[in-house]
Formats: structure tokens, C-alpha cells, sequence
């Protein structure tokens, strides 16, 4: 398969030639190493829940060792797959209202909150008291409610409010309506255990219910919390692909899903003293850039350029250009190790719940969050002097990013008259 069948987009393109030529591997030589693909595994035939197994579903054997058929395996493992996405999405949101609750008590002293306008809504949604309080006072109250909301002992998610009545009224006929996000997940491998829940259309209705879960619950309450910590976002332009990267400056890429750590990283790429550091190295400057949806969250509240998505991340690092590779959680393929490994960058795992075998470890913590980003900035300065022979793509784009619930409800009647409506009647 050549360049062109792995990808439409012309810097990839340049890349996978490249990195062939020097015999580097990337995900698509992984993806044809692999072929042709499991064909129960395809199917979600395969089981595995219990001991007695493997199974795996054909004609001659259409039942597992326990009697479970193909219909209940593939929904277990469906179901299954559900509670690992819910678990990841919503643990970031977790991680945030952690930080969120932190700075409140000022004891993250190197976050704060940016947008108090949002803090105050958000409280009075959720009950909290904002007469004659500080918004430090308000925000602990809120980013209790909000932490809370992950394991809540009874009752549904408090933001399923949100949802449209008649949307509100379907979940509660079918018994979907989202609870805590650990009790969901939770409930999600407790019923597709050996020996529980086997009619697969009650297994993929708590499907739904774990699913909701997460889009009500701990994604809702993460992008909520961001706002309030880094700012909501505005639209703003930026530029997009790895035309991005500098040749003639230190360059930083963040990688992964909590803007946690890439705020900070942003925040000191542009103090003076490390600035100063890095022109005594040779470069004209710190550029940082992203990939996948740590780029997204830089290029909407500061305009950071993102310099590929999640099937990119090898080809950044191979353009020999990375001086260090920041990652937090998800999306990281193990293969940055390897690639990382043929050039000077420096790969960095930052998250306990996250770490690489082979590569450095330097754990972020909000009460010391600065000053680690200044430490993993200043790795990048000295690793400037080990570069190799660089090849950058030239193809960037101009984007716009930002357009967040509030910026559209602005842009839609002001101020004073802010509305979907204009949208709502066109459509």
C-alpha cells in the first residue's frame, strides 16, 4: 500500500515516504503486519469473560462452554468496550474537577479561575449560594457538587436537566437516565459478567445508560470546569498541520486529553528566562504545538497551532524536529517510543495512570504544575543542541477554532439578546 492509500493528506503522505525509506515503522505498517485481522475479533465473536473460555462462535460450536450465543457475547463485548471509553472520558473529567477544587482552596496556586462570569452561572445552575461570596468560596462549592456527581450514591446526574423535556421523559420510560459514572461502569461489568445479564437487548439498552452517562455527566462537567480554569473559548484563528513546526526553534509537542498539563507547558514557553535560554542554545524561539485533543483545546483558548491528529503523532516525531513530547492520557500510541528512540526527542509521561515502559517519567502535579512545565521547557532547550537532520513538511493550514456554546449564543443576538433562535428557525 503506498503513500496515498494510507492517507489524503499531503504531509502524511511525505512522511510515510520518508519514514519507508529509512525503515521506520508507523500504525498502517502495524495495521498490514496484522493482516488479514481476526475475523471473530471483527465480529465480536470472541469471548473471554470467564475462565473456561476462549470461545468463539461458529457453526460447528454456536455456543460458548457457559450457553452464551453470538448475540449475547458480541453485546457483552460492545458493552464492554462502552464502559472503557466512559471510563477514560469521564476520568478526565474527574482529574479537572480535582484541579478545579484545588485552585478554589488555593492550594494549586499556579491555576486560577479565568472565567468567574461562567463560575456564577454554573453555580446558580447547580444551587450553589453567590451572594456576598468570593469566587474562590463559590468555586469550592461547585467543584464539591461537581466531584460528587461521579459517584453519587442515589439519584440521576444533576446536568440531564439540561436535556430537552420530551428527551428527559424517553430516558426515564426506557430506565436509562444516567447515574453516577462509577456505578454505571461499575454496573457495566457486573452484567456482562459469565453468568449475569444474557438477553442482549436489555445488555445494550445499559449501553445507552453508560454512554449517557458520560456525555451528561463527567464530559459535560469537564468542559464546564475548563472554562471556568483556562477560559471559555472564543473563536480565534490558528494554523494546522506540520507546516507548523519550527526549524529554527525549540519545538514542544503536547499530546494526549487533559489540558491540565498543556496550559502550563504554554504558560512557560513564554517566561523570559527560558526564552533566554533558548536563544543561547541557537533558537530564534519556544514553538509549542498539539496533536489530537490536547491541540484542539491550545488552538481554541491561545491559538497554539496543531501539528497533526492522533494517526500524525509518528510522523511529528519523525520529522526530527521534536526536541520533546509531552503526553498525559489517551490517544498515545506505545509505538512513540520506538519512533522517539530513532531521533533525539524526548518522550514524557507525565500521569501515574499512564506511564511507558522505556520512557522517562516526570509526574504533574497541580500544586507544583509550573514549576514541572518549566522543567520539561527547559529539557527541551538543552535537547535543541542534538539535532540531527530535520525534514518538515511545508503544508499548514489556516483554521478557526473556538466556537464554544456561549460564543454562538453570543453571535446569534449580543449580549442582551443571546439566542439559538436565529439558528433554531433556519434549520
Amino acid at each position: 500500500m503506498d503513500a496515498e492509500e494510507r492517507s489524503f493528506d499531503k504531509s502524511a503522505q511525505e512522511m510515510i515516504t520518508r519514514m519507508a525509506e529509512a525503515g521506520q515503522e508507523n500504525a498502517w505498517d502495524r495495521l498490514a503486519a496484522q493482516m488479514p485481522q481476526c475475523g471473530f475479533g471483527k465480529q465480536g465473536i470472541c469471548c473471554r469473560i470467564c475462565m473456561m473460555g476462549p470461545c468463539r462462535i461458529t457453526k460447528k460450536a454456536p455456543l460458548g462452554v457457559c450457553g452464551a450465543n453470538a448475540d449475547t457475547i458480541v453485546a457483552r463485548n460492545f458493552l464492554r468496550a462502552i464502559a472503557a471509553g466512559v471510563s477514560a472520558h469521564s476520568d478526565h473529567g474527574r482529574t479537572v474537577a480535582e484541579v478545579f477544587l484545588a485552585t478554589a482552596r488555593g492550594e494549586a496556586g499556579d491555576y486560577q479561575l479565568k472565567d468567574t462570569v461562567k463560575l456564577h452561572k454554573l453555580a446558580v445552575e447547580l444551587g450553589v449560594e453567590t451572594k456576598n461570596r468570593s469566587a474562590n468560596e463559590i468555586a469550592e462549592d461547585v467543584g464539591k457538587i461537581a466531584l460528587a456527581e461521579f459517584g453519587r450514591p442515589e439519584g440521576t446526574q444533576l446536568m440531564v436537566k439540561r436535556a430537552p423535556k420530551p428527551r428527559q421523559e424517553i430516558w426515564e420510560k426506557l430506565g436509562i437516565t444516567p447515574r453516577a459514572v462509577d456505578r454505571e461502569v461499575t454496573e457495566s461489568l457486573h452484567r456482562t459478567h459469565m453468568g449475569v445479564d444474557q438477553d442482549y437487548k436489555n445488555i445494550l439498552m445499559h449501553a445507552s445508560r453508560v454512554a449517557l452517562a458520560d456525555g451528561w455527566g463527567g464530559s459535560m462537567l469537564a468542559t464546564e470546569l475548563q472554562d471556568v480554569l483556562f477560559g471559555t473559548p472564543y473563536p480565534g484563528r490558528g494554523e494546522i498541520n506540520m507546516g507548523v513546526l519550527k526549524e529554527d526553534e525549540v519545538n514542544i509537542i503536547v499530546h494526549g486529553h487533559e489540558p491540565i498539563l498543556s496550559e502550563m507547558i504554554v504558560a512557560a514557553s513564554q517566561d523570559g528566562d527560558l526564552l533566554a535560554e533558548a536563544e543561547k542554545v541557537g533558537a530564534k524561539g519556544i514553538n509549542v504545538a498539539g496533536t489530537c485533543c490536547t491541540a484542539n483545546e491550545l488552538l481554541m483558548r491561545h491559538g497554539i497551532p496543531i501539528a497533526g491528529n492522533f494517526l500524525n503523532q509518528e510522523l511529528v516525531v519523525a520529522t526530527g524536529a521534536i526536541e520533546l513530547m509531552a503526553v498525559d492520557v489517551q490517544c498515545i500510541m506505545q509505538g512513540l517510543a520506538n519512533i522517539a528512540g530513532c531521533y533525539h526527542t524526548k518522550l514524557i509521561t507525565t500521569t501515574d495512570k499512564a506511564r511507558m515502559q522505556g520512557v522517562e517519567h516526570i509526574s504533574m502535579d497541580e500544586k507544583t504544575a509550573l514549576s514541572t512545565a518549566k522543567e520539561l521547557v527547559k529539557m527541551a532547550i538543552d535537547n535543541y543542541k542534538n539535532r540531527g537532520q530535520v525534514h518538515i513538511p511545508k503544508d499548514k493550514k489556516p483554521a478557526v477554532g473556538g466556537f464554544s456554546f456561549e460564543s454562538i449564543n453570543y453571535m446569534l443576538g449580543g449580549r442582551f439578546r443571546a439566542s439559538f433562535r436565529p439558528l433554531n428557525d433556519n434549520i
